[in-house]
């Protein structure tokens, strides 16, 4: 079974546009790109760069061979070759009906190629695991309904949104089921196959990881011994939903610092992490500036740590930093996403920049959710630059409460869902 995707509503609105002649998809591997493609944009010629033969042959045809034999075509893992990104300018300069989507599983090596030769000439766009809301779908024709996450950005008023508690959310039964899986396997796509056993679903989640290191890290860089690396992403996996000191991880791991920061760079670049800068623009109090590092994907998390089920408080708020910035994303939301801690000690998740002001987030695994977990949302407009528009607690907690200072506990799965 298949899920719907929300990027397919922009890939639909730009691919018949002069801006979408020609589409990049980036994203991790898995994330299903070709599927989007093969499914979605039947009328492209699909052509894999894996074959290291026919990678020559294309990557030998002239402008004018490329319009005659293929002028609408997807190259998927373009970054393995790519000259074939120089071909694909020349065309595009040339004629103006050729329409081409190139897709990738390296920022690093694709978008800077890209960037360089395609300026000015492509749409990229980012293809990241399913949200919970793509996982209550049951097929690609399927509408995607938005999130009440994803309704907030776009301008709706939460409080309309909201009944007493998620026992009476109408969808509850869907957003249960979709919160489960996300809880146990994470979210690629691959794995919400009816047909596979709960073991086939932990097999395929170590075969992930072992091609990703065995594949996207080798594109990355040419590592002579994979081990160093392998020994951070572990390392990694267990400081998700923690601040990041490079210092501190490359004594561990007998690393020099700034292998360390290369390392992490690589797991940024791969789509494998969602890394957060510390909120530090007030001059006048002592903010920590140390980054957080969050995992993508729990399912990849549990794979790296060699675990299955269970689930500790930063794991808990890794997975939720993910879905909420991977909502915001899959909606072009123009937000920025950072973490605010302060010299003694207080700490807030995660605050969403917009335009006109911050959306705050405590994330707590509590099935009860009391007044003494809003301590470090209270008053927090005091530090920012611009007013604080909403406050939430994300929580196991089913009820909707209301506690002093605007500040609402909701439950995850239904604000998420």
């Amino acid at each position: 079974m298949s899920k719907a995707r929300q990027i397919l509503l922009e890939i639909g609105r730009l691919k018949d546009s002069r801006s979408g002649r020609i589409i990049v998809l980036t994203g991790a591997r898995q994330v299903g790109k070709t599927s989007i493609v093969k499914e979605k944009m039947g009328e492209y010629r699909y052509i894999s760069i894996e074959d290291p033969v026919l990678r020559g042959a294309y990557a030998s045809l002239t402008a004018d061979q490329w319009h005659a034999l293929y002028p609408k075509a997807a190259l998927d893992e373009i970054q393995k070759e790519p000259r074939l990104i120089e071909s694909i300018k020349s065309v595009y300069d040339q004629y103006g009906d050729t329409r081409y989507v190139l897709l990738g599983s390296s920022q690093l090596l694709l978008l800077s190629k890209v960037r360089e030769s395609l300026a000015g000439r492509c749409s990229i766009l980012d293809v990241y695991p399913l949200t919970l809301p793509e996982l209550r779908t049951s097929g690609w024709d399927d509408a995607v309904v938005p999130s009440i996450w994803q309704r907030m950005l776009s301008g709706a008023d939460v409080g309309d949104m909201l009944p007493p508690t998620f026992l009476l959310d109408p969808d509850r039964a869907s957003k249960s089921a979709a919160w489960t899986h996300l809880l146990q396997f994470g979210a690629y796509p691959a794995l919400v196959d009816e047909t596979l056993s709960e073991e086939d679903r932990y097999r395929w989640l170590g075969n992930y990881v072992r091609t990703y290191l065995e594949r996207d890290v080798r594109d990355l860089a040419s590592f002579r011994d994979l081990e160093p690396f392998v020994k951070l992403q572990r390392e990694v996996a267990l400081l998700s939903g923690q601040t990041l000191n490079a210092s501190s991880v490359a004594a561990d791991l007998k690393l020099s610092s700034k292998t360390v920061q290369r390392y992490i760079s690589y797991l940024d670049l791969s789509y494998q992490t969602v890394i957060l800068p510390a909120w530090s623009r007030n001059a006048g109090k002592r903010l920590s500036k140390a980054p957080k590092i969050h995992l993508m994907d729990f399912g990849v998390q549990q794979a790296v740590l060699g675990k299955r089920g269970g689930m500790t408080g930063h794991e808990f708020e890794s997975l939720l930093v993910s879905e909420l910035f991977k909502q915001a994303k899959n909606i072009f939301a123009p937000v920025s996403f950072y973490h605010l801690r302060t010299q003694d000690g207080r700490e807030v998740d995660l605050i969403v920049e917009t335009q006109d002001g911050y959306y705050a987030f405590e994330i707590k695994m509590s099935e009860n959710v009391t007044e003494s977990d809003t301590r470090h949302l209270r008053k927090l407009g005091e530090l920012l630059d611009k007013p604080v528009k909403a406050s939430f607690i994300l929580s196991n907690d089913p009820g909707i409460k209301d506690f002093p200072g605007g500040i609402k506990a909701v439950s995850a799965p239904m604000f998420l869902g």
